[in-house]
C-alpha cells in the first residue's frame, strides 16, 4: 500500500476545502468588490510604507519623508473607501479605539498589559 506524502495529504485537503470560485463571484456585489479593492489597495499601500521604513531603519537610509507622506496619504484613501462601503465614519473608529486601548491600558502602557489585553478578557458565568 502507497503512503501519500505529508504534501500529497495537503495538497488534496486544500482542494477539498477550497470554496468553489464561481459561487464566490456569484455572491459579489458592487458593495463587496468594493470591499476587496479597498483592502487590497490597504495592503499594498502599507507593504509600500514597511518597505520605506525598511530601507530607514534596516539598511540606515536617509527617510524619504516625501514618500512616507505620499503612502500615509494612499493609506488614508482605501481606509476612507473602506469605511465608506461599510458605513462607518473615521469618529466612530477613533472613539472604538480610544474605548478599546483606554480599557487596555488602564494604568498606562505596560508589556504585562499588552499581554492580557484586558479589552478582549471575556468573563465566564459568575465572574
Amino acid at each position: 500500500m502507497e503512503t501519500k506524502s505529508i504534501e500529497q495529504e495537503h495538497a488534496e485537503m486544500v482542494q477539498d476545502l477550497l470554496k468553489d470560485p464561481n459561487a464566490i463571484l456569484n455572491g459579489l456585489t458592487p458593495g463587496s468588490v468594493n470591499k476587496i479593492h479597498s483592502v487590497l489597495g490597504l495592503a499594498g499601500e502599507v507593504g509600500e510604507l514597511i518597505d520605506a521604513i525598511k530601507k530607514h531603519t534596516m539598511y540606515t537610509q536617509s527617510i524619504d519623508y516625501n514618500n512616507v507622506v505620499e503612502e500615509l496619504g494612499d493609506i488614508e484613501f482605501y481606509l476612507y473607501s473602506l469605511r465608506e462601503s461599510c458605513y462607518i465614519t473615521r469618529e466612530q473608529t477613533l472613539r472604538a479605539n480610544i474605548l478599546k486601548l483606554r480599557k487596555r491600558y488602564a494604568k498606562g502602557y505596560s508589556d504585562a498589559a499588552a499581554k492580557e489585553r484586558a479589552d478582549k478578557v471575556e468573563k465566564g458565568c459568575g465572574d
